[in-house]
């Protein structure tokens, strides 16, 4: 027993709570608790975990010039992969034409919160009033701009500031111990998520808006193939290594539909993989709000798929001016709840498009959302391989995470410490 992967623990509880779901309906409906649960858990992770990370990998780099060249180099990728995403989206929504047929009528007017997302609303909403409440609330954008100035000044005080690197250090590794006692949970907490869910909507909704679901996977698959593969020959990354890394924290993503609950692991792996901490720490919270290439993806697919099902033909103009609002709006609002529905139900608002739009694809919302958010995941774990190589830094895959990163192989990261 003790030989079985948690790889094949989480797709047994996936099997197993799609049965319960569907043949015990009230019984899974019953297990939802143990989803939240395991949920809660791993939120209680995220705070301390990057916190303490991040300080230590800022410190280790020992040069904020260094960090501000990783945030540049970061964005910078990020943008040009989610340019991709949109193309692809545009692709197939206008091949597979999933809204043609579908009608509005009935669906009703989706309630849903008012979206917020400018880019100085972002920018406002990036700066913490109070790091306790950032934490509280898992505000992971918020939580990076902090750290990374405490992390700034820890290498303004010199020696003064040890005792706190030390702090961070130790509790690094202790949070990172407690990820993997929670991991143990990861099974039981999947398989009652899907449980509830089925129990709940039913087994249909694994089967509604089948052509919508089919084009978002097929487009989310090409994004992997034609955007991911291309970039990880680029910066020469290991394609299979980089494969076996991402695999558990793409599979709890995908099953529990939440980023979140993969990050600890994400970051573990990351860290195994080869890329050193601080750019590991650094990159892949920012790309939890500035990265987000599977719901952006989602979103342009959706946007037409209403204009489709309403029957407005939109011109080629119309739709590269609706991906060019979409890369600005959805940056930056990971932390919204139901962020993508926000966001979509914006965007048909902007383009005069039916809101009754949105309540026809919230009954299958839970399905594309698995698609998406596990591409999210994986499309961040990347992007700190991407950095990483693009720093000068080789990937040598260990066995537990570093305390120092490895000595990078050009001149470029010569200011930070071996």
């Amino acid at each position: 027993m003790k030989k079985i992967s948690l790889t094949s623990w989480i797709f047994i509880a996936m099997a197993a709570g799609i049965a319960i779901g569907h043949f015990f309906p009230e019984f899974g409906k019953d297990t939802a608790f143990l989803g939240t649960i395991f949920l809660r858990l791993i939120k209680s992770i995220i705070a301390p975990l990057l916190f303490a990370t991040l300080v230590v990998g800022i410190a280790g780099s020992g040069s904020a010039k260094a960090m501000g060249r990783i945030g540049l180099k970061a964005l910078i990728y990020f943008n040009v992969t989610t340019i991709g995403a949109l193309a692809l989206a545009l692709l197939s929504v206008n091949y597979f034409k999933p809204g043609v047929g579908v009608s509005l009528t009935g669906a009703g007017r989706a309630e849903l919160p008012e979206a917020k997302a400018s880019f100085i609303g972002v920018l406002v909403n990036a700066v913490p009033t109070s790091i306790m409440d950032a934490m509280a609330r898992n505000e992971v954008l918020q939580l990076v701009v902090f750290t990374v100035l405490f992390g700034m000044a820890c290498i303004a005080m010199g020696e003064r500031a040890d005792p706190v690197i030390r702090f961070c250090r130790s509790l690094s590794d202790v949070m990172f111990e407690y990820t993997r006692y929670v991991m143990y949970l990861a099974p039981i907490g999947v398989g009652a998520a899907i449980a509830s869910v089925v129990g709940d909507k039913g087994i249909g909704v694994l089967l509604g808006l089948g052509k919508l679901i089919g084009a978002l996977y097929i487009a989310l698959f090409g994004y992997i193939v034609l955007v991911m593969g291309p970039a990880a020959l680029l910066f020469r990354i290991p394609v299979l290594k980089f494969l076996r890394a991402a695999k558990d924290p793409y599979i709890l993503a995908f099953s529990t539909a939440s980023s979140e609950a993969a990050f600890p692991m994400a970051m573990r792996n990351m860290e195994r993989f080869g890329v050193p901490r601080h750019i590991v720490s650094f990159v892949l919270p920012t790309g939890y709000s500035f990265n987000l290439d599977g719901s952006t993806l989602y979103l342009a697919m959706a946007s037409v798929f209403v204009a489709q099902a309403a029957g407005v033909n939109m011109t080629l103009t119309q739709q590269l001016t609706m991906i060019a609002t979409l890369m600005l709006t959805s940056k930056g609002v990971a932390a919204v709840p139901r962020a993508s529905l926000v966001i979509l139900a914006a965007t048909l608002s902007t383009f005069n498009l039916p809101l009754e739009g949105v309540a026809l694809i919230l009954g299958v919302d839970t399905l594309m959302d698995m698609g998406r958010t596990s591409v999210n995941l994986l499309g961040n774990c990347l992007a700190t391989a991407a950095v990483a190589r693009w720093e000068g830094y080789d990937l040598i895959p260990q066995e537990e995470p570093s305390e120092e990163p490895a000595a990078p192989d050009t001149a470029a990261a010569q200011t930070q410490e071996e």
